[in-house]
């Protein structure tokens, strides 16, 4: 239990929109402005947040399941949380502009290719 709540939030930073059908593709195509608003430098932090969330996920799912306790739990996936939001504010994003732009990238293939390239080079240089 503890550890799908971690992975749920993990999934709200995490880019679905790579494995997710275009469920909200409709939307994103109804205002095109929105497309014009994410910058080069919002699609790096973009990827420097996804893959840093990345890392504290896949640190803390094993604490969570080595959890003794409810309590043990609720306290490592408030720090994994906490992490996860400081990585956000790190890179000068909120948690609504990151879900803007994964909806983005999930209508424009174009872009969610460039967000594909810019995260694997972050892997690279992790």
């Amino acid at each position: 239990m503890q550890l799908g709540s971690l992975k749920t939030v993990a999934a709200i930073f995490v880019a679905g929109f790579l494995i997710l059908p275009f469920a909200k593709q409709g939307r994103a195509q109804e205002s095109p402005k929105q497309q014009l608003s994410v910058s080069e430098t919002q699609l790096r932090a973009f990827a420097k947040v996804y893959v840093e969330v990345e890392k504290i996920r896949q640190a803390y799912e094993p604490r969570l399941k080595e959890a003794t306790n409810p309590e043990e739990g609720k306290q490592i996936q408030n720090e994994a949380v906490s992490k996860m939001k400081g990585a956000l504010t790190k890179e000068g994003l909120t948690e609504e502009g990151y879900t803007q732009i994964v909806e983005i990238a999930r209508a424009d293939e174009g872009l969610r290719k460039k967000l594909v390239e810019l995260i694997n080079e972050e892997k690279q240089k992790s």
